[in-house]
């Protein structure tokens, strides 16, 4: 029985992954690549970092050249995914081509979550997802001088760090108790806190934005939930994102907090797969569903599928792990860290290089690390072995942690 032509909605990272990972696994059938960028399809972490200081151009983002996707006879296709025709096996496109399909893969990831308050909507306004976000805010950083950066989560931190050493005054305002409060320990919030505070970065904690002041055309300050006024010519949001659902839903598949799959990342229809942001999993070693925002989360899906579709089904058991650039700090984390009980930390934090092991019920469940890329590595080897070290071991400097994984 063949495969007929598999199409896939989403040209990020899964998307990518997914096409590529199918002529690997020698499928030889047609693939289509929906790609809705006026780009060919790149990598996302660099735009918030390298990229937006102005380090590259945007063809050194691509994952492949143009040349790719010809020799490996992928039909990359400019358009968007607009609705699915389940009974008939057909993806219309928002230009009103269509496509049939053997088997369809939703790739189509998240978007920003937008701000709700007055002016909003200005011009200098910017958020920071996609490739065209980027190229607007290196300009915008290179004549701005004030900014306010709302939400303090990974992309506002590395944002903010970025303008910072740009030259730019740098306020940022987070609802929460502690910056990048819902990925990592209290341990590693209030270093960074620290480290982006020493760098003359102003972190209002406890705070939200009310309206956004203009003198009717520019930007002119941020007005905060606590009566105080802050000026700034440039504002960017980070407030986290929302799955892309919505023709999934239309199509009458399960949704809920993301497209609903099971272990092997088939939706309510067998005929349809989702993976990536967009996707809510049931993840058998986390005991529950997960929708995970990352490129190893989107990359492995990928993996996952591609390998079931060339005829070797597996279920998805990924292990996550993440990272951010923020400065000169690099912070990787591996597993992932929720409902943890204790924290052990490793190393020396006044040497900025320290890690902080985090345990359930004593059973090791992630590792976040700064500047120690070592312990990172152990900590992806030994989650990914299901094996543990006592939280006694990990605070022992003299502890050997490569001799846990041999």
């Amino acid at each position: 029985m063949t495969m007929g032509t598999i199409v896939i909605a989403g040209a990020g990272h899964a998307g990518f992954q997914l096409a590529a990972s199918l002529r690997q696994h020698g499928f030889g059938e047609r693939v289509c690549l929906i790609n809705d960028e006026a780009h060919l399809p790149y990598q996302r972490p660099p735009l918030s970092k390298a990229y937006l200081k102005g380090e590259g151009r945007p063809d050194s983002l691509m994952f492949r050249p143009d040349k790719f996707y010809r020799d490996q006879n992928i039909e990359l296709i400019s358009d968007r995914a607009a609705f699915i025709d389940r009974a008939a096996r057909r993806l219309v496109l928002e230009s009103g081509l269509f496509l049939d399909y053997g088997h369809l893969v939703l790739a189509t990831g998240a978007r920003n979550r937008l701000l709700d308050i007055p002016n909003a909507t200005l011009a200098d306004v910017r958020y920071l997802r996609i490739l065209d976000e980027s190229e607007a805010l290196r300009l915008r950083i290179g004549r701005a001088r004030h900014v306010v950066v709302i939400g303090a989560g990974f992309i506002g931190l590395e944002f903010a760090a970025t303008a910072r050493a740009k030259g730019l005054e740098v306020d940022v305002l987070e609802l929460g108790s502690r910056v990048m409060a819902r990925a990592v320990t209290a341990e590693i919030s209030d270093y960074f806190q620290e480290r982006h505070t020493a760098a003359g970065i102003r972190i209002h904690l406890g705070v939200q934005a009310t309206s956004i002041e203009s003198d009717g055309t520019n930007v002119t300050g941020v007005s905060l939930s606590d009566g105080r006024h802050i000026p700034a010519d440039l504002v960017v949001v980070g407030v986290g994102v929302l799955p892309n659902v919505e023709m999934a839903k239309e199509a009458g598949l399960t949704v809920a907090a993301g497209i609903i799959v099971d272990e092997h990342l088939l939706t309510s229809d067998p005929d349809i797969s989702a993976i990536g942001d967009c996707a809510l999993f049931a993840s058998p070693r986390f005991g529950g569903s997960l929708r995970l925002e990352s490129v190893q989360n989107a990359t492995d899906h990928a993996r996952c599928v591609a390998a079931r579709l060339t005829g070797n089904a597996k279920p998805y058991d990924g292990q996550p792990w993440f990272w951010s650039d923020q400065g000169d700090d690099k912070l990787q984390i591996a597993g992932l860290t929720t409902g943890y009980d204790r924290v052990v930390v490793r190393g020396d934090r006044a040497a900025r290089s320290f890690s902080a092991f985090c345990y359930k019920q004593d059973v090791l469940v992630g590792v976040e690390s700064v500047n120690r890329a070592a312990d990172h590595v152990f900590g992806r080897k030994v989650l990914g072995m299901n094996r543990s070290v006592t939280p006694e071991q990990a605070a022992d400097l003299g502890f050997d942690l490569k001799a846990a994984v041999k």
